[in-house]
């Protein structure tokens, strides 16, 4: 392995010379790395030109966002690295890790073993296409897109980790555990008969809604509204607000 640059003379260099030693080939596979480039041109540190995970860390850059920037190319390519760039895989890395955290796992469900071969066949195979990393970040979106029950995703999403390295998983507890201390907060107050109850109808409401019974999720909407309860779908899921008496 290596930076493109090393490909000739410096690799070439290497084979004859330890071939010439030993009497027979020795690397079957070298894998040389194009460059990180700005618009001015190769990063480079004689320009001075040139990231480190401090830096990015002192900018308030998650490390793992510039590691899902560069996946998201392949090895082969150049690629450009902009402040903008990165903006937009940050960007793309935090609805990445909602979508994730919004998966509502069922510890009863069994998993899907015909759609998780379906899944894990795509980022295989894009692994295997040269360590085409690109595909393979697609192939985790695709596998966030199969219709299965979330247990079968987020198994999914635990197997690609062990070759992305994104800390998607962490990162989304995170995510849950930060939006059930605010749930918690909002919530405080709220008899514990009611909220059960609230929790229970809107999940019968998300469930009607996936099997496209938009009778019945209206129907639940209108109970619940019965008993000055409101509800509002979002990105997050569905909040609720409770008419005061």
């Amino acid at each position: 392995c290596g930076g493109i640059d090393n490909a000739f003379p410096h690799h070439t260099n290497e084979i004859a010379q330890s071939e010439a030693t030993y009497g027979h080939s020795w690397c079957h596979y070298w894998m040389h790395v194009h460059h990180l480039n700005t618009n001015s041109g190769k990063m480079s540190k004689s320009k001075g030109e040139f990231l480190t995970v401090s830096l990015l860390e002192e900018k308030g850059y998650n490390p793992l966002v510039y590691r899902f920037f560069c996946m998201q190319s392949h090895y082969r390519k150049n690629l450009v690295f902009t402040w903008e760039n990165l903006d937009n895989a940050k960007a793309a890395y935090g609805k990445l890790v909602a979508r994730i955290a919004a998966l509502n796992v069922n510890e009863n469900d069994a998993i899907d073993e015909e759609k998780f071969a379906i899944g894990k066949k795509k980022f295989t195979d894009a692994l295997d296409n040269d360590l085409n990393t690109s595909l393979a970040v697609t192939a985790l979106y695709d596998a966030l897109k199969l219709d299965t029950n979330d247990k079968t995703k987020l198994a999914l999403v635990e197997d690609f980790e062990r070759v992305l390295s994104l800390g998607l998983v962490a990162e989304a507890k995170k995510v849950k555990e930060a939006e059930a201390a605010k749930k918690a907060e909002e919530n405080a107050g709220v008899d514990p008969e009611l909220l059960a109850y609230i929790e229970e109808k809107i999940a019968e409401r998300k469930a009607a809604k996936k099997n496209k019974d938009f009778a019945l999720a209206d129907a639940i909407r209108d109970e619940l509204l019965a008993k000055g309860i409101s509800i509002l779908d979002t990105r997050e899921g569905t909040k609720f607000t409770i008419e005061q008496k």
